[in-house]
């Protein structure tokens, strides 16, 4: 059998800086044959490709750590499910039995919450818009509602008088934690004085109590001491509150953050040399709210973590679908998912493993989506020996964001399955189909192509052609 003719490349050779570690680790060959114990072939002869994968052994133990990591330096920790990160049933299912509250930030999140049956009263409502009926029935069920404007405060007004009774509210904070950027788009600043102002508004109005006090500095944070920061300053304005008002608050939020074992681009060390562990971020935040707490106090922290819990529980199995040389000469693969299923690929440079041995010299490559866009490119600079067509290619981790900032454009959204603790494998989200985009579509009647036959090329609206015109 003749090997195909693929016309010889000339390549500079960059050899880059020597470093004490005699090399670099991304050039190693990275395969991965099966995802928690289940093999990618078995995987994708039943589920197809492209195809995500979550793995609940993973996830529970993830949650055992950062929970233990907190709940043994603190005795009143709760930890909250951020939907926003992974609002998969089956991913929110497993973080409730695990014991964690539902955070949203939407109606359309707050309804998933109580779908999926959680109790208003376990629920943390969160974001800048809360429509009026959202406001009213998280107020009628007991859910934790932290303001974020004023305009917010005063939809509660409105409903405590209709209501005829005080309703208890968290106040959210922007303050400087010594991070930047700084987050000033949500709640109130602290530093300005603009919280401290929020607080005697609604003390004035008589109709709003505030039992919580909520911060969210950021995300991706790569520095503990900045929790440390944010809850100090938490506590002392807890105090001013109670100090001023008589306010008794009964929860401390810090919100999340917290980074996981991603690799941002533009990074210069690898996630295990630059990511501080669970462990450092709950000393730090611990040590400073227990320095700050006055003797006998024990508010409730509340950890609002997300990308943390589930990041690492999360890969997406693609498939090399063709490969091509561009202009300059740099090897190129086009795979069946992009930037529409892979949508985090923006910030992050993932790794990539090979479902098999692959023999060959490692080639700076790039690798495409199958959208008909420039931008559709999920790694533009990665050593790979030369892959054939069918080869898979396993990106990790792909748990956090991937699954709710995806997008349904040109090509299908994909499956995506969960492997139990027991190694069995449960659809999660079926792969959609021609129905998922119209089935909520109208089409109306003076529009349909009913003038259009197999039998017939005429254009719509022309006049069919007649013998006696020939």
């Amino acid at each position: 059998m003749r090997k195909e003719y693929e016309r010889p490349v000339i390549t500079k050779l960059q050899s880059g800086l020597m470093n004490k570690f005699g090399g670099s680790p991304a050039y190693s060959r990275k395969v991965k044959e099966s995802i928690a114990g289940v093999s990618i072939d078995d995987l994708v002869s039943r589920h197809g490709s492209p195809l995500f994968v979550f793995s609940e052994r993973a996830i529970r133990r993830r949650c055992h750590h950062v929970h233990s990591a907190y709940s043994t330096r603190y005795p009143n920790v709760t930890f909250a499910w951020s939907y926003k990160t992974n609002y998969l049933d089956a991913v929110c299912a497993i973080m409730h039995q695990e014991g964690a509250l539902a955070e949203v930030v939407s109606s359309m999140e707050y309804d998933k919450a109580r779908r999926l049956g959680v109790p208003g009263d376990q629920i943390i409502f969160n974001g800048p818009y809360k429509p009026m009926d959202a406001l009213e029935r998280a107020v009628s069920e007991g859910a934790q509602i932290n303001i974020d404007h004023l305009d917010e405060l005063q939809d509660l007004e409105v409903l405590a008088t209709r209501l005829e009774r005080k309703i208890s509210v968290g106040l959210r904070l922007n303050l400087d934690a010594g991070i930047h950027p700084q987050w000033s788009r949500f709640g109130f600043n602290l530093e300005s004085g603009q919280a401290a102002d929020a607080a005697k508004r609604l003390v004035n109005g008589g109709k709003l109590t505030i039992n919580a006090l909520h911060c969210h500095i950021g995300t991706f944070i790569l520095e503990p001491s900045a929790y440390a920061r944010q809850v100090e300053k938490m506590v002392d304005f807890a105090y001013e509150l109670q100090d001023s008002f008589g306010m008794s608050i009964e929860r401390i939020d810090v919100g999340g953050g917290l980074p996981s074992c991603s690799r941002l681009k533009g990074t210069m060390f690898a996630p295990e040399l630059s990511v501080p562990s669970v462990d450092q971020f709950a000393e730090e935040l611990c040590d400073a709210l227990s320095r700050r707490l006055r003797p006998g106090d024990c508010p409730e922290l509340i950890l609002e973590s997300g990308r943390a819990m589930i990041d690492e529980a999360g890969w997406l199995i693609t498939t090399v679908e063709a490969s091509k040389r561009l202009p300059e000469g740099i090897r190129a693969y086009i795979l069946d998912a992009g930037v529409n299923t892979l949508f985090t690929s923006f910030w992050y440079k993932f790794n990539v493993e090979i479902d098999r041995e692959v023999n060959g010299v490692n080639e700076t490559s790039v690798l495409y989506g199958p959208l008909c866009m420039n931008i559709d490119v999920l790694d533009d600079g990665i050593p790979l020996p030369p892959l054939s067509r069918g080869t898979r290619l396993i990106f990790s981790p792909v748990g956090a964001y991937n699954v709710t900032q995806w997008m349904q454009f040109i090509h299908y959204r994909p499956c995506v399955v969960l492997i139990g603790q027991n190694g069995e494998v449960d659809v999660i989200r079926d792969g959609e189909d021609l129905t998922d985009l119209t089935r909520r579509e109208r089409l109306p009647e003076r529009l349909a192509l009913n003038a259009f036959s197999s039998s017939s090329h005429d254009t719509q609206g022309s006049e069919p052609v007649s013998s006696a015109d020939e």
